[in-house]
């Protein structure tokens, strides 16, 4: 059962945008934290955005100021807007709904359980 349905993924030149979507169900999206994570070639998965519980974004420093993170609540989707993309931003996107963070760091794991992630989607940008 996919819980989480990303699309969006594609090649790109350099300086080009590109926009990813997620869609859920009403019940993650109401009890998990969602956001965007990736994972290039040879290195660990990285947070790009995050919405937190609260509705306040967060943005990795490699992409602030170039993506974008919003939602619409009645579609239950997440979206990722990403422009003046790099060649470093090539990697596999992911989506998640995620147990909301706390204040010191940990997660609260409470109605979202222990989260769900996307089979996420490929976004390559070339020179």
């Amino acid at each position: 059962q996919v819980r989480l349905a990303e699309s969006g993924g594609g090649s790109v030149q350099t300086g080009g945008s590109l926009q990813l979507s997620c869609k859920t169900s009403g019940y993650i999206f109401r009890a998990c934290e969602m956001g965007w994570y990736r994972q290039a070639p040879g290195k660990d998965r990285e947070t790009v955005a995050i919405l937190k519980d609260t509705g306040t974004p967060f943005y990795a420093d490699s992409v602030q100021g170039r993506f974008t993170i919003s939602q619409d609540y009645d579609k239950y989707s997440v979206y990722l807007h990403m422009q003046m993309l790099r060649t470093e931003d090539t990697a596999v996107y992911y989506c998640a709904a995620l147990p909301p963070l706390t204040s010191d760091g940990g997660r609260y794991y409470g109605r979202c359980g222990v989260g769900y992630w996307g089979e996420g989607t490929q976004v390559t940008v070339s020179a």
